[in-house]
């Protein structure tokens, strides 16, 4: 049986979803370090019988600084992460009263998100909002929407 292989459109026109994924990581290059970029997390989508459940991987966001809102039949879940802090680096500052000289550190590599995010869902209208329920669980963020 022949292989099959599923191309994808994006900004660099339709090829194999792998080389469009790897293009897009490319396309960040040095901007991904700004702070005022805004990055999007991932989302997962489940339905049930009764519910749909959006799982959003916001892993080290502190869940006070996660903000859902709605328009019409968009979700927008907004919120900020800080760069993540080694804790050897948290202990060793604090134990040194905050030795500027031993808290230097190189960034050799920095591919994990953080300063402001922002991800938008679209739904399908027979969700019931007012029995939405959201829970911070490990990193994941559960959004249980009931049907109407």
């Amino acid at each position: 049986m022949p292989s099959v292989t599923v191309a994808a459109a994006g900004p660099f026109g339709t090829m194999n979803p792998q080389v469009l994924k790897m293009m897009e990581q490319l396309s960040k290059g040095y901007y991904n370090f700004l702070p005022s970029e805004t990055w999007t997390p991932n989302v997962n989508l489940y339905e049930t019988d009764s519910d749909y459940h959006v799982c959003v991987d916001l892993a080290g966001v502190d869940k006070e600084k996660i903000d859902i809102s709605w328009v019409e039949q968009r979700m927008m879940i907004r919120g900020q992460r800080l760069v993540p802090q080694c804790p050897s680096q948290q202990q060793a500052a604090e134990a040194s009263a905050g030795d500027a000289e031993q808290m230097r550190m190189r960034v050799h590599l920095m591919e994990i998100d953080h300063g402001a995010f922002a991800r938008e869902v679209e739904l399908p209208p027979d969700v019931d909002k007012e029995g939405i329920v959201a829970r911070y669980v490990e990193g994941m963020l559960w959004i249980d929407l009931p049907k109407k």
